[in-house]
């Protein structure tokens, strides 16, 4: 029998490998666990984890303050303007009196009509009316030409220091609506008078002092 050369080779390799006790190749190594390198792995992700815990609520507490800055300073703007508001309209419910059958600007009312200057000039898209007042002496005509006397002096008053004329009315309702419904001296002397009321504001401040 003829046995082929590529035959032959293989033979001679399988009997090679048996005799020198082949086998299996062994398994790998099993890997060595490094316990260092996953502890400061951990250490590393929680440093991480604590710093955007950390950043989150200095930007949570950034936010609150700013939210409570903006609210209180919400509150003070709105109590500056209330208090601006009252002023304003207190000076301006302060009246002006006149002498019997007179329409001159008594010195005692001076004051009071300079710091009505004052809040007119701190502001300017305010607008008023002055309505001039007599007591009931006199007749209906000559009453009302005397209102109108007074409600003109105490314009020119304002015009004088500085007030545009056109942000001032007046009027005259003569006798027709006393302040004290009574017939002596005391209840005239109340009743000659110029009232000023505010007629256009925009937003009221307080004048420098």
């Amino acid at each position: 029998m003829r046995i082929s050369v590529p035959m032959t080779l293989g033979i001679a390799v399988v009997l090679s490998a048996a005799a020198c006790g082949g086998g299996p190749p062994p398994p790998p190594p099993t890997p060595v666990v490094n316990q260092d390198s996953i502890d400061a792995a951990n250490a590393r992700r929680d440093s991480i984890r604590q710093a955007r815990e950390e950043a989150a609520r200095e930007a949570a507490a950034r936010e609150r303050a700013a939210r409570e800055r903006a609210q209180r300073e919400a509150a003070e703007a709105e109590e500056a303007a209330r208090q601006a508001n009252n002023m304003v309209r207190s000076v301006f419910a302060s009246m002006i009196h006149f002498d019997y059958d007179r329409s001159d600007i008594k010195d005692e009312f001076v004051s009071g009509l300079e710091m009505k200057v004052m809040i007119m000039n701190a502001n300017p898209r305010m607008r008023i009316s002055i309505n001039g007042h007599a007591d009931e002496r006199g007749s209906d005509e000559y009453n009302i030409a005397l209102g109108n006397r007074r409600a003109l002096a105490a314009k020119a008053f304002l015009v004088d220091r500085g007030i545009a004329a056109n942000r001032i009315d007046t009027s005259t309702l003569g006798e027709s609506q006393p302040l004290v419904n009574e017939s002596n001296e005391s209840a005239w002397q109340q009743n000659r008078r110029a009232e000023f009321v505010i007629i256009g504001t925009g937003n009221l401040v307080r004048p420098q002092m």
